[in-house]
């Protein structure tokens, strides 16, 4: 609250939009303390699926901090809304240039944006630029999530300036406790469910810390000298079902920790995940449990039925091309839906779409309201006239489910089939069941970063195909970018 950077980190589901919700419920109190008018906020991500993500979580955050009593006045002033960055920074046709800049800063006091660690340096360097002075930036993200496609590991760099951040004085716990309530809220529907920025909290979120289970690391080091922001970092997961014990397999592969990894796989003790061992192609073994996903696809019951389906089970691998690539898995699956005959598959008169498939938008368009990420599914009509529908936006039904929005194939922005994707285009997203298929040798786009982020899309279950001598290969590889942009804050002075 009292700086003009606030770096929120964690992995999926330790409740960073919740406490984003809380920490702007506390600025809008803060501002009726002091008769001001409520800050103006807005809300942002890298593509269009995590900016609506980001609003659907704060329309969950807002009922649960309902529930626990927080002045429904202070909850009206919470934004419902998000957006792209390259929307909220206004682009121009034919230009790099956006409509906001240093001299046309945007008109907000708090500019905050999900999913930090996919933003590239150019475009972090055009939102810091149009942050207008005076205005706090907060970036939620998680650090070991793979960095953007393009230049920089933006996120990275920050961070490594940031330092491990400092626990709250006493004072300030005292201060904050009448406006945040004294317990989180439980796990609950959503999202997010609950936040825990305290390592080792439980239950109370100023209470004493809790004996650590384990030993807990020293800070490393503090915030380089003159850095202007603060790191509040989350370390307790609440997103995945009780069904899927995902967090010590994710902390082995964060260290790059191939022996513990390969231990908790083959011991076959973690809930909800299956390891095919050796089996680096899931459609030569589990053809048929992946086809039933794709057949459900052309049998629901109207769009919105259709959508949920999509959202159940996703392949995701690490490559594009080749034989393990996604554009492969796509057609082989087409292919054995079209053989089969059991709905879905089937083109008329060699049409590129057809009843059942799921598509992945690949740009942005925002003259559609679609963008890169974006998951639709074309269905037929009575008269066999296709239709593409992509979900509708929270905003429009006041935080409910909006219906779906229904457009004319040809007129759709570039896009593929997306009964499989590679894990770069299923960052944002998240899936009840995930199939993570790592390529049968290795391949320099391995990484644990990738390997993390495939993983992490889970929800309810998990399958990793891979060989040990690939999956050993990824862990031993770590993205490493170098920019500068550490040393520019401060970080290298330390070192």
């Amino acid at each position: 609250l009292r700086h003009a950077l606030l770096l929120v980190t964690g992995g999926p589901g330790t409740g960073k939009t919740t406490t984003i919700a809380r920490l702007l419920v506390l600025l809008a109190a803060q501002a009726d303390g002091e008769g001001r008018p409520a800050p103006r906020i807005a809300l942002a991500a890298p593509t269009g699926r995590a900016a609506e993500r980001m609003a659907g979580s704060l329309h969950a955050a807002r009922a649960r901090l309902a529930d626990d009593g927080i002045d429904p006045a202070l909850l009206e002033r919470l934004p419902l809304t998000g957006t792209t960055l390259h929307r909220l920074l206004g682009p121009l046709p034919d230009s790099p240039r956006f409509r906001h800049h240093a001299d046309n800063p945007l008109p907000f006091d708090l500019v905050v944006v999900d999913e930090a660690s996919m933003i590239d340096l150019p475009l972090m360097a055009k939102l810091v630029d149009a942050v207008a002075d005076g205005a706090r930036l907060v970036l939620l993200g998680d650090p070991d999530q793979l960095p953007s496609v393009e230049a920089g590991d933006v996120l990275g760099g920050i961070l490594r300036a940031a330092g491990d951040g400092e626990a709250l004085a006493a004072d300030d716990t005292d201060a904050l406790r009448p406006l945040l309530g004294r317990g989180m809220p439980g796990p609950g529907p959503g999202p997010e469910a609950a936040a825990d920025p305290v390592p080792g909290h439980s239950g109370d979120l100023f209470a004493p810390p809790a004996p650590a289970p384990e030993p807990v690391a020293a800070v490393a080091h503090p915030p380089a000298p003159g850095f202007p922001g603060a790191r509040v970092h989350l370390q307790r997961g609440y997103r995945q079902h009780d069904s899927l014990q995902l967090a010590p397999l994710a902390d082995a592969v964060r260290a790059g920790d191939t022996g513990r990894a390969l231990a908790l796989l083959r011991g076959g003790g973690l809930a909800g995940i299956d390891f095919h061992e050796g089996q680096p192609d899931p459609l030569a073994v589990h053809r048929e449990r992946l086809l039933a996903h794709a057949r459900a696809l052309a049998d629901a019951d109207g769009p919105a039925d259709a959508l949920a389906i999509a959202g159940r089970l996703r392949l995701l691998t690490a490559l594009r091309d080749g034989p393990a690539g996604a554009l492969t898995l796509n057609a082989r699956i087409e292919a054995l839906l079209a053989e089969a005959g059991s709905g879905g598959g089937t083109r008329r008169d060699g049409r590129r779409h057809f009843h059942g498939q799921p598509l992945l938008v690949t740009e942005n368009s925002y003259r559609h309201g679609l963008f890169n990420g974006d998951i639709g599914v074309c269905l037929a009509d009575g008269s066999g006239a296709l239709t593409a529908w992509f979900p509708g936006h929270a905003a429009d039904a006041d935080g409910g489910p909006a219906p779906p929005r229904p457009f004319h194939p040809a007129a759709l922005p570039a896009h593929e089939s997306a009964f499989a994707m590679t894990v770069h285009k299923a960052q944002g997203s998240e899936f009840d069941e995930v199939w993570l298929q790592l390529p049968a040798g290795d391949s320099r786009v391995l990484s644990r970063e990738l390997v993390y982020t495939g993983l992490t899309r889970a929800k309810r279950r998990l399958h990793l195909a891979a060989t040990a001598d690939v999956l050993r290969a990824a862990l031993a590889r770590h993205v490493s970018r170098v920019s500068g942009l550490d040393w520019r804050l401060g970080a290298g002075a330390r070192d």
